[in-house]
């Protein structure tokens, strides 16, 4: 199995397949929106702006796990990112990042990222995980890591 096998729901409901995402660099993200970090937002659109048209992306999957700060409906959800940090990287249907209703997407996440990047957990909104342009998962990135300090990491893939 690979990342590329797995099928997610886009935050308008329609059925798509990572394989779609197969040859570009991706951020895969934790969101929400009632979150103190929150303004993570603005740093992922950032990057997505920067390095877009060369091969990155960043996929945000909102998640209520986390004291409750993510209560909207997906079109709450959407239209708040849009609004608020003119999110324009692919944003899907809200799921579950941790415990039984994990969704396959992070049951693969956590048991693919490579030692020592590996933390066997999600600890909250906006863990970040690194993906190369084979589908490879190099790296897991904390809640509290700024978009920004990712940008050496994701340049090394790019180039």
């Amino acid at each position: 199995m690979s990342i590329y096998d797995i099928e997610v729901q886009t935050i308008t409901g329609e059925t798509k397949s990572l394989s779609a995402y197969r040859g570009q660099v991706l951020l895969i993200v934790n969101t929400a929106s009632a979150c103190g970090l929150t303004p993570h937002y603005q740093g992922l659109q950032a990057l997505y702006e920067q390095y877009g048209d060369q091969g990155f992306t960043v996929l945000g999957f909102p998640c209520n796990q986390f004291a409750g700060q993510e209560p909207g409906t997906d079109e709450e959800i959407k239209q708040f990112c849009e609004l608020n940090y003119n999110v324009t990287f692919p944003l899907f249907h809200k799921i579950d990042v941790k415990g039984e209703n994990a969704h396959p997407l992070y049951t693969y996440l956590l048991a693919n990222t490579p030692e020592p990047y590996r933390t066997g957990d999600i600890e909250w909104n906006f863990v970040k995980f690194l993906v190369d342009a084979e589908g490879n998962i190099i790296k897991q990135y904390s809640a509290r890591t700024e978009p920004a300090a990712i940008v050496p990491d994701i340049e090394a893939l790019l180039a």
